[in-house]
């Protein structure tokens, strides 16, 4: 696999020059570039954190959890940039023919590799969680959209009282580079249903950069194999009870190929999963609490039966 490596390497170093000017209007994602101006493949994870500089996050073990398909070129600027006191990286990688394997393998050493049948987004997550031992799970995306040096606002915010945490690319801070018109207002027509049916204030539901203590998965179920596994967290969480925030995010256009996601046909995955989730939802007490007993937003503070709670700055509790 030498000469793929060096011909990733070389596909990397001729479109990333020392300097280079952003589009108008969009931001640029830093990545671990050396004085010639060629990508740094050695990721600082592979020196593991001292005790020194574990020490507020000492109690919590925190993983990473990474679905990725043929993302070989992407990786370098994801991995390197994730923080060093993170215990554990598990990528989850659905058959990748582009080497990405072995290439992980020599980029940091310390990552855990879970090989698995290709079946889509969802059920590559849900295997990765089943193979976690730890107390804060991450889910961050392989392709260079989602952007690592984010995870402590995440953590933070589990931190400060947050069962799950959500990004929204919609919150005052956030933003989308890799976005389409179309897949705008989509996104947009799913945020609008789920506050008419579930009466939440999310303000982006189809946005796979999410954090929540691992205690929460056995009342999630997940069972979403393709990208409505975002949507079905996202709900199954506000209905089971759990306490949501969302997060101000900057989706980033991946650096390397195409996305996978298909806007028509996931796009009516999410939406089956939404009626679905709203379905049982009607159906049934949730978390020993009526429907009527949800959690309701009134100026900025949450209000639930007698006592309510301020939302922590730069953030919006749901």
């Amino acid at each position: 696999m030498a000469a793929t490596h060096d011909g990733d390497r070389a596909s990397i170093d001729a479109t990333l020059p020392a300097t280079s000017a952003a589009p108008s209007g969009e931001r640029q994602l830093a990545a671990n570039i050396d004085e010639s101006g060629h990508l740094e493949l050695t990721s600082p994870r592979a020196q593991r954190a001292s005790p020194g500089q574990r020490t507020w996050l000492e109690t919590p073990r925190v993983t990473v959890v990474i679905p990725v398909v043929n993302e070989a070129l992407n990786l370098p600027r994801v991995l390197p940039r994730i923080p060093l006191w993170v215990d554990r990286v598990l990528l989850i990688d659905g058959d990748s023919q582009d080497g990405t394997h072995e290439f992980v393998r020599e980029l940091d050493p310390t990552i855990d590799l879970l090989i698995e049948t290709p079946r889509g987004k969802g059920a590559a997550l849900t295997a990765g969680f089943a193979a976690t031992a730890c107390d804060i799970i991450v889910m961050l995306d392989g392709d260079g959209s989602t952007d690592p040096a984010e995870i402590p606002a995440f953590v933070g915010a589990l931190l400060a009282g947050a069962d799950v945490v959500k990004g929204s690319r919609f919150l005052e801070g956030g933003g989308t580079a890799d976005m389409s018109t179309f897949r705008r207002m989509g996104n947009w027509g799913f945020v609008m249903l789920s506050r008419l049916l579930f009466r939440s204030r999310y303000t982006d539901l189809c946005y796979g950069y999410m954090a929540f203590w691992s205690r929460v998965l056995p009342r999630l179920e997940l069972n979403g194999d393709g990208f409505e596994i975002e949507a079905m967290l996202s709900l199954r969480a506000l209905t089971a009870g759990f306490q949501v925030t969302e997060v101000a995010s900057y989706e980033f256009r991946r650096p390397f190929g195409k996305s996978h996601l298909r806007a028509i046909p996931d796009g009516w995955r999410v939406l089956k999963t939404i009626l679905r989730e709203w379905m049982g939802f009607r159906s049934r007490t949730v978390g020993n609490r009526r429907p009527d007993a949800l959690p309701v937003h009134k100026r900025g503070v949450l209000w639930r039966r007698g006592w309510c709670s301020l939302r922590t700055p730069g953030t919006m509790a749901l």
